[in-house]
């Protein structure tokens, strides 16, 4: 995985023109079905068309930037999840995107939800959605979210530390009520991701350790609270992963402490969480699994390692997120320039700069994300050259698409879709260099719907109190 130089990423980085990866294609006009949502698909005039709207009088009803949300293919992959893990219980992780809509979409097809903050616990809530069907995260809850979940009957709150278990034997003792927790533990699990996204490590910020033994002495606690009822344990060890290997590690170590809990006091825990962090196609070498694989992969690891240690089987959930949205979403942007830089050795490197950049999706600068991209206003017949996809932002970093084989002619106006942005791009945007965040639009059999609206630069200052008096 690529590691970032200190003074940033443009020092650290070796003169080439693409990475060995990328090859160029037959067909610069094809669209890799992988990375794009189901009903992604380009027009007789070649340009792009989702959900039976083409992106280019999207574009010019809504404007750009704008993340594009899918609805049927959302929905379908929400449902594909369920129907793979039948049995099993599935919560869509927020944290990947969430608004009232989405929230609602999720309620519809039956899934639960997870939330990690006061705000993603808000949105439910006011979207309507069945507080018993939420999980609630966060490594530092503070005791404004803690009450409200244990006022509003959330189903389950994964507790992460020692502090918070007394914070929230404080509030139900005052509160008069019982919380069920889960205890988040850290397995050791090395996941094969970026460093940043790899959550169950020993030297993070995340859950109890099961090496040290601080998992089975915060288990012990939850257990003989008089305010909590333990239902079990919570693991998660990293984002986009393809395969269930670390799952399997993770099974056996988390499985290992129900034994060790049913030896020390007698009883069986109900749950155990195995997380999320489940992969999908950002580029053309990422071959993620499918729900139904995983399934079968996770189904015969925990039934093997239930055997192994004697336990009856508890009630397993899981949390896709990414798995979900990610796809189902694309973020469209309007060229506004196009340089040739030289890059040494007779090597040129193309930069398109478009309208939008890190404010929108911070993930290639954060941890060296990789995202594809393509032409979507028109087919091209030109033929296709190494390009780099940068934003507005003052930042050498401020990259949305590293490398991307796009045709030579795209130009000043052109229109550029990037896959698999429903994920962690709206949800991670900011307001850097004073830059209102786009708007999420949903669309569905030929119909625009706004999730979120777009951000003016009113609502952008609206907080500066030295503007106040300003017209």
């Amino acid at each position: 995985m690529t590691h970032m130089h200190v003074a940033g990423e443009i020092h650290a980085e070796a003169a080439s023109p693409a990475p060995v990866w990328l090859t160029r294609p037959e067909d610069v006009n094809a669209l890799t079905m992988k990375l794009w949502s189901s009903t992604t698909r380009r027009g007789e005039d070649g340009a792009i068309e989702v959900g039976g709207v083409r992106l280019t009088e999207l574009a010019a009803q809504v404007g750009t930037p704008v993340y594009v949300l899918d609805e049927d293919d959302f929905r379908a992959r929400a449902r594909a999840w369920k129907q793979a893990f039948e049995g099993w219980t599935v919560y869509y992780a927020g944290k990947a995107f969430l608004s009232g809509t989405i929230a609602k979409w999720v309620a519809e097809e039956g899934l639960y939800l997870d939330v990690a903050s006061l705000g993603e616990l808000t949105v439910a809530l006011r979207a309507g959605f069945d507080p018993a069907r939420i999980g609630h995260h966060g490594n530092n809850k503070s005791v404004e979210e803690l009450r409200i979940s244990l006022t509003r009957g959330v189903g389950r709150i994964i507790v992460d530390s020692s502090d918070e278990i007394s914070r929230l034997e404080e509030l139900c003792a005052e509160l008069g009520v019982k919380a069920k927790v889960m205890v988040r533990v850290t397995t050791g699990v090395e996941a094969h991701t970026h460093e940043y996204i790899a959550t169950a490590h020993e030297d993070q910020k995340f859950g109890f350790s099961i090496a040290s033994g601080q998992a089975l002495v915060g288990m012990f606690r939850c257990h003989h609270s008089p305010y909590l009822e333990l239902m079990g344990i919570h693991s998660h060890i990293g984002s986009q992963i393809f395969d269930t290997h670390g799952f399997e590690v993770a099974a056996r170590r988390t499985l290992k402490l129900f034994a060790q809990f049913k030896e020390a006091t007698g009883q069986e825990m109900p749950q155990l969480d195995l997380g999320g962090g489940f992969g999908i196609a950002y580029t053309k070498e990422d071959d993620p699994s499918t729900p139904e694989n995983l399934a079968a992969g996770l189904r015969e690891i925990v039934a093997h390692e239930c055997r192994a240690f004697g336990l009856t089987q508890p009630e397993i959930s899981l949390e896709p997120g990414r798995a979900i949205v990610g796809t189902a979403g694309m973020a469209v942007y309007r060229v506004g320039t196009v340089k040739p830089v030289d890059i040494g050795g007779g090597l040129t490197r193309r930069y398109l700069s478009v309208d939008g950049g890190m404010s929108d999706n911070i993930r290639p600068a954060l941890y060296a994300a990789e995202y594809s991209a393509a032409l979507a206003n028109r087919n091209s017949a030109a033929d296709p050259v190494v390009s780099r996809v940068v934003g507005v932002h003052c930042e050498g970093g401020d990259i949305l698409v590293r490398d991307e084989f796009l045709p030579a002619d795209v130009g000043v106006g052109d229109l550029l879709a990037v896959p698999a942005s429903g994920a962690y791009s709206r949800s991670m945007a900011n307001n850097y260099n004073h830059t209102p965040r786009p708007p999420v639009v949903a669309v569905r059999d030929g119909l625009i719907t706004t999730v979120l609206r777009r951000e003016s630069l009113d609502d952008v200052l609206a907080l500066d109190a030295g503007l106040e008096n300003e017209a």
